[in-house]
């Protein structure tokens, strides 16, 4: 863990929930607590990336329209975006 890790997260669990997350985390060499917090963050980046409802103020909903109308600064960018394979499709 970094450094800069600064905050506590304590659960409770069943003993044969520990034992497995403890047998999955020496599998791939890491400690508890690093594979816990990478499942963790993994887990919470896929939620947070399948939101499909979103609640904005009338300013925000505002801003959020101009930049959807707004010219594309660099259309090129986007195209070479849209175009490159995605490293897991490889």
């Amino acid at each position: 863990m970094s450094a800069a890790s600064t905050e506590m997260i304590n659960i409770r669990v069943p003993a044969t929930k520990k034992a497995l997350i403890d047998r999955a985390a020496e599998t791939i060499s890491q400690t508890r607590s690093s594979f816990m917090l990478e499942a963790s963050i993994s887990r919470a980046e896929i939620i947070l990336a399948d939101r499909t409802h979103f609640v904005l103020s009338d300013e925000q909903m505002t801003r959020f329209h101009a930049a959807l109308e707004a010219p594309l600064p660099d259309p090129a960018a986007l195209l070479q975006l849209l175009t490159h394979r995605a490293p897991w499709t490889r």
